[in-house]
């Protein structure tokens, strides 16, 4: 999964939104895969050193993907908002 968040970065930084949303669904496909997994056992050592490396660095990838999608975000609802107010000037003045 470090290696899907790191690419869904990747995309995001070159604002490849659909590539971004490719990934997300493979990300979500491998969150279900683990969950079927069943119970795991802990972990312990390098392992464990591994896992919560693994943990920290797809949170911070996560923390930069917001950071990127944001702006996008708001300027997305900004032109969505424009639309549907455009939309509604022309239903009432029937152009």
């Amino acid at each position: 999964m470090v290696g899907i968040t790191d690419q869904m970065l990747a995309a995001a930084t070159i604002e490849d939104w659909d590539r971004l949303a490719q990934l997300e669904m493979q990300c979500a496909a491998c969150v279900r895969q683990l969950k079927a997994g069943g119970d795991a056992q802990p972990l312990a050592g390098q392992d464990r050193v591994r896992k919560v490396d693994a943990i920290r660095r797809m949170l911070d990838a996560d923390r930069k993907i917001r950071d990127l999608t944001q702006p996008w975000m708001t300027k997305l609802s900004a032109m969505i908002s424009n639309k549907s107010t455009e939309r509604r000037v022309a239903r009432a003045y029937g152009i």
